[in-house]
């Protein structure tokens, strides 16, 4: 008997490990080095953990729309996915925040905000059932047409996109008395081709990435919208890892996350200069136009606070470290 324990012993030990599957889908085209970086960071995660967890990563839209991959994780042929916080608001609403029209002036405003309020975020989606790695930014969305647009007249009559379950910027456009185009972000490609729609929102390395660049003629450099990605999967998928691989995902994810919000910002400032140089060309804004288009914005913004399409305390924290920052800076000018 004792033999017989011992063969049945040395028998599991050498029985291969089963793994735990995290199916990831993600828009990011195939051969990006985007893609590339999610590939080596799966493959350390299943060098770290031994081959029990293995990460398959779905490029390029495969997996549809947000709606599907969200219907997918919900029936478990996929557990997560790479996001824009459109695409989870109606379960955590104010993963919104950041994205709130004409919100930030900068890239180092944004930065200021974030180191305060990244953890809020964070926290809420995983309260709302969503285990994530940080945020990485993307870059302000500006605007790209066929036609220039150097203030808000030049919109009127135009087909302006906006991303699919974007409850807010279809409020915002419809405050600044415009009427936008909802399609889910798989379809603008074929909606510019196609002339479904005339102007895109989006930040100079995304429209590369997508190919949208090839569609358009100007880019006004207003800094419409402040974008960000991040990867999300449901915690009940997450929570089946043992703890010690759920350390490791975490470790090894967390660090891309932060690699992408400092690396992309780097690329987004060089897919500007690519589009220019690639005959795309600049359309300045006035100031005092910008500054009447962010007013009409600001009142909205606070509108749907109000109105529950967001926490409106957190956004009133959130103005409070935008008007803390410009004031850093007032007083730096002055010295």
């Amino acid at each position: 008997m004792r033999k017989l324990m011992l063969a049945l012993a040395v028998l599991v030990t050498c029985m291969p490990v089963q793994a735990q599957v995290l199916k990831i889908a993600t828009v990011t085209p195939e051969g990006s080095q985007w893609m590339k970086d999610m590939r080596a960071s799966a493959k350390e995660i299943k060098e770290r953990t031994d081959g029990r967890v293995e990460i398959k990563y779905y490029g390029g839209g495969v997996m549809g729309n947000d709606t599907k991959v969200l219907g997918r994780i919900r029936i478990g042929s996929l557990q997560g996915g790479a996001f824009t916080p459109t695409a989870l608001s109606s379960q955590y609403p104010d993963i919104n925040l950041y994205g709130l029209p004409l919100n930030f002036d900068s890239e180092e405003e944004a930065a200021f905000v974030r180191e305060r309020l990244d953890p809020t975020l964070e926290a809420g989606l995983e309260e709302a059932g969503w285990v994530n790695f940080g945020f990485a930014a993307g870059g302000f969305a500006v605007v790209m047409s066929n036609t220039p647009v150097d203030e808000l007249s030049d919109l009127k009559g135009k087909k302006v996109w906006v991303p699919e379950g974007d409850k807010i910027s279809y409020a915002s456009m419809e405050a600044l008395s415009l009427s936008p185009v909802t399609l889910p972000l798989t379809d603008v490609l074929t909606g510019l081709q196609t002339g479904l729609i005339d102007i895109v929102a989006m930040s100079p390395i995304g429209a590369i990435v997508l190919q949208w660049h090839t569609k358009v003629k100007y880019m006004t450099e207003l800094p419409l919208v402040y974008t960000l990605g991040f990867m999300a999967i449901d915690k009940r998928a997450f929570n089946k890892l043992d703890e010690a691989d759920q350390q490791v995902v975490r470790e090894v994810m967390t660090a891309t996350y932060e690699n992408f919000n400092q690396s992309n910002l780097v690329e987004n400032r060089a897919a500007r200069d690519a589009l220019i140089n690639a005959g795309i060309q600049l359309v300045p804004y006035s100031p005092e136009e910008y500054q009447r288009i962010r007013d009409v914005l600001a009142a909205s913004n606070q509108r749907l606070g109000e109105e529950g399409y967001f926490s409106l305390g957190l956004y009133e924290e959130m103005m409070g470290y935008i008007a803390e920052y410009r004031a850093s800076q007032d007083d730096g000018d002055e010295e």
